[in-house]
């Protein structure tokens, strides 16, 4: 029978996904996070590297790999709040419906500052949604990244990722891994790769992926010029936004995601995880 996966491949995961061979008996479709978090839950796929609330959500019935994520411990860069006022005098906020976790996230950080504007769904550019009488946009993933760049860039030769600043254009983009940073001085576990109780991976395709992720870090440059020409970014943007992510779901990433979902989702079921590999 074949063992069905679902990737959400947006430029955060290349590293691993890039150069992945599928083992026999295996086969994969891509979509956005709440396409494959809806085709996990459904039994379209077997395993998804799902949003992290997702998993959290449905803990009773998913298991996630021990070794792998996607977290930052501070900004992502491509998780985006774009706003016209303070964020403490925001009314309307205009919110994407591709991402359940950056939702969730954006929920928790208003709760602990106090706030409570309306949030509304509606799709597009962050510009032309604030044009439109949103004073907030929420933006998410590769689109998220190249409007950052367009907001607080260009980089220069004496300017690196790090001195950006967090405004132009009239525009301050808060990002809201940088704020749970802030808030709680953890890294933030964007997604999981979890997969059904009952429809656990074959270790064949568990060892492709560890064997695609040493690829990819090794060569990192290499996967950042793919993308940058892709994104229509600088290469230096793309390397240190794919060299900032944590891919192997370490000590601190689990402390930050246990931290998560007592704040976003009190009394979920128990998180469970495979079996760490070998040393």
């Amino acid at each position: 029978m074949t063992y069905r996966a679902g990737w959400i491949h947006f430029t955060n995961v290349a590293p691993i996904l890039d150069s992945l061979v599928l083992p026999p008996q295996v086969s994969a479709i891509t979509g956005v996070p709440t396409q494959m978090n809806a085709a996990l839950l459904s039994g379209q796929v077997d395993i998804a590297n799902i949003s992290a609330v997702e998993f959290i959500r449905n803990a009773d019935t998913l298991e996630a790999l021990p070794d792998f994520s996607v977290a930052v411990l501070g900004p992502v860069y491509s998780v985006n709040l774009f706003h016209t006022r303070p964020l403490q005098e925001l009314r309307r906020i205009a919110l994407t419906a591709q991402s359940a976790m950056s939702v969730a996230l954006l929920e928790v950080l208003l709760r602990g500052r106090g706030l409570s504007p309306a949030l509304e769904r509606a799709e597009g550019e962050a510009e032309d949604l604030l044009n439109s009488g949103y004073d907030g946009v929420l933006r998410i993933g590769d689109s998220a990244l190249r409007e950052w760049y367009r907001v607080v860039g260009p980089l220069t030769p004496e300017r690196t990722m790090t001195m950006l600043p967090d405004s132009g254009r009239g525009i301050t983009v808060t990002d809201l891994a940088e704020e749970w940073f802030r808030l709680t001085g953890h890294p933030f576990t964007f997604a999981v790769w979890a997969y059904r109780k009952d429809r656990p991976p074959p270790a064949a395709l568990i060892q492709a992926m560890r064997v695609a992720r040493r690829d990819g870090i090794g060569h990192l440059a290499e996967v950042a010029q793919r993308h940058a020409a892709r994104l229509g970014l600088p290469e230096r943007v793309v390397q240190h936004y794919l060299w900032n992510f944590r891919y192997h779901l370490e000590a601190p990433d689990r402390l930050g995601l246990e931290e998560f979902a007592a704040k976003a989702v009190p009394g979920h079921a128990p998180l469970r995880f495979g079996e760490r590999p070998a040393r």
